[in-house]
C-alpha cells in the first residue's frame, strides 16, 4: 500500500513538472538582486538595479563611479568634474544632491559632478526611472542619459547616446528626450528629439522614464509617454544599420549638471544663481528575462524586398517576424554562408562578385536562441 502511494506521488510530481513545463512556467523574480527585493515587477519588468539614496555622504561607489575633469567635455562646457568630492555629489535626508557651485578649479570657473554607472550598472535594453527635480537659472543644463561601455562601433557618436532628459535653464519647463548616432547627431543638426512642457520641473520631483527594446525607444514622464524612437528601413537605404541604430549593446546611466556650453550656455551664465543643484530621489532599473518567459520559435521573416544593387553590393528589407516574447536578431545567409546579423529589418550584403546570382536567406532568432524557418530570395548582382 505505501509502495502504491509512494508511486501514485511520484506520477503526480512528475505530471506536474511536465504541466509546469508545458505552461512555460518561469521564475518571475529571476534577476531581481536582494537590494532591489523591496521593489515589485512593472509587468514582466523585473527590477535589476536600483540606488534608493538611502544612506547620507557619498554616492555608493559599488553603483557610481565619476567621471572627472573641466575640458568642456565635447560641448565647450564651464564646470570641472570633481572626483567623489561631498561639496558636488552627497545624500542628504534620502536625496542626492549633485551641486554645481562658482568655485575655481582646475582652469575652470565652476565645479560640479557627473556620476556615471559604467561597469557598475550597464544593460542592454531595459526601463529606467530616475524620480528628479530640476535646478533653476541661466546657464544650468542637467541632463540624465545613456552612453555605450563597450562603443562597440567606435567612438561618439558611431555607438549611440541616448538622452533620458535634458534641461536648459534659460528655457524652465520644458523637457528634451534625444538621441544621437552616427548618421543624426547635433554635429550635423539632424538628431532626433522630442520636448515636453512640464511647468514643474524645478519645483516638484517628477519620474523620468525610458522604456528600451529591440528596434525601439521610448521616453516618458510621470508616465505619460512623449517620445518614439525606432528605425526605418525605407528612410536608411544608403545608411549603414549601426550608423542610424546603434543601440543593440550595453549602455551605462550619467547623472550630471554641467554648466553653460554649446547649449546650456547659449544665453549666458546668471553667476547669481548658485549654488543650483538637481536632486534625484531613485534611481531603478527594470529588465525582462526574455528567454525565460519564451516557450515558441519566431515565425519567418516577411517578404524580403530589394532596394538597392550594385556590382559587389545587394541591400534589402523584410518585414519583421513575430515571436511569443520578442525577436531579437536576424541571421543574414548567401548561399547557405552566414554574412552577418543584424536586430533590425534590413541589411546590406558587399563584397560580392559582379553579374552573379545569389541566394539570400534570413532566419529569425529569439532570445531562447530559437530560430524561425528562413525566408529567401534569389538576386543577382549588376554588371560592372
Amino acid at each position: 500500500m505505501v509502495k502504491r502511494i509512494c508511486i501514485l506521488v511520484l506520477i503526480v510530481f512528475v505530471s506536474l513538472v511536465i504541466a509546469a513545463c508545458e505552461r512555460g512556467d518561469y521564475d518571475n523574480r529571476s534577476l531581481v538582486p536582494d537590494e532591489c527585493a523591496h521593489l515589485g515587477n512593472i509587468g514582466d519588468w523585473q527590477p535589476v538595479w536600483c540606488d534608493e539614496f538611502e544612506e547620507d555622504g557619498l554616492p555608493d561607489p559599488d553603483r557610481w563611479g565619476y567621471d572627472v575633469g573641466g575640458h568642456g567635455w565635447g560641448n565647450q562646457e564651464l564646470q570641472y568634474y570633481t572626483d567623489a568630492d561631498p561639496n558636488n555629489a552627497f545624500i542628504e535626508d534620502g536625496i542626492l544632491h549633485i551641486r554645481a557651485l562658482r568655485t575655481s578649479q582646475g582652469g575652470n570657473d565652476y565645479t560640479s559632478a557627473r556620476l556615471v554607472s559604467k561597469w557598475r550598472g550597464d544593460w542592454e535594453y531595459g526601463r529606467i526611472q530616475v524620480k528628479a527635480r530640476m535646478p533653476s537659472g541661466r546657464g544650468v543644463w542637467p541632463a540624465i542619459w545613456m552612453l555605450p561601455t563597450e562603443n562597440r562601433y567606435g567612438g561618439w557618436p558611431k555607438s549611440g547616446e541616448i538622452d533620458i532628459m535634458e534641461y536648459v535653464g534659460y528655457n524652465p519647463g520644458l523637457i528634451h528626450g534625444t538621441i544621437h548616432t552616427d548618421e543624426y547627431n547635433h554635429m550635423h543638426g539632424t538628431q532626433i528629439g522630442y520636448s515636453k512642457e512640464v511647468p514643474t520641473a524645478e519645483d516638484e520631483f517628477h519620474v523620468y522614464e525610458m522604456i528600451w527594446e529591440p528596434r525601439r525607444i521610448e521616453l516618458f514622464i510621470d508616465g505619460e509617454r512623449f517620445a518614439i524612437f525606432g528605425y526605418n528601413p525605407l528612410t536608411n537605404i544608403d545608411v549603414e544599420n549601426y550608423a542610424a541604430w546603434p543601440f543593440d549593446q550595453p549602455f551605462h546611466l550619467i547623472l550630471n549638471l554641467a554648466i553653460g556650453g554649446t547649449w546650456g550656455g547659449a544665453q549666458g551664465v546668471d553667476d547669481s544663481i548658485f549654488p543650483q543643484m538637481m536632486e534625484v530621489k531613485y534611481v531603478r532599473v527594470f529588465q525582462k528575462d526574455y528567454a525565460a518567459m519564451d516557450e515558441e520559435p519566431p515565425t519567418p521573416p516577411g517578404e524580403i524586398t530589394i532596394q538597392k544593387t550594385g556590382p559587389d553590393h545587394i541591400r534589402f528589407m523584410w518585414d519583421h517576424a513575430e515571436d511569443d516574447v520578442m525577436v531579437h536578431r536576424y541571421e543574414i545567409f548567401v548561399d547557405d554562408e552566414l554574412v552577418g546579423d543584424t536586430t533590425l529589418n534590413a541589411f546590406n550584403v558587399t563584397n560580392l562578385d559582379p553579374a552573379t546570382e545569389y541566394e539570400i536567406s534570413i532566419q529569425a532568432v529569439d532570445f531562447a536562441k530559437n530560430r524561425s524557418d528562413a525566408q529567401s530570395i534569389t538576386v543577382e548582382t549588376d554588371s560592372p
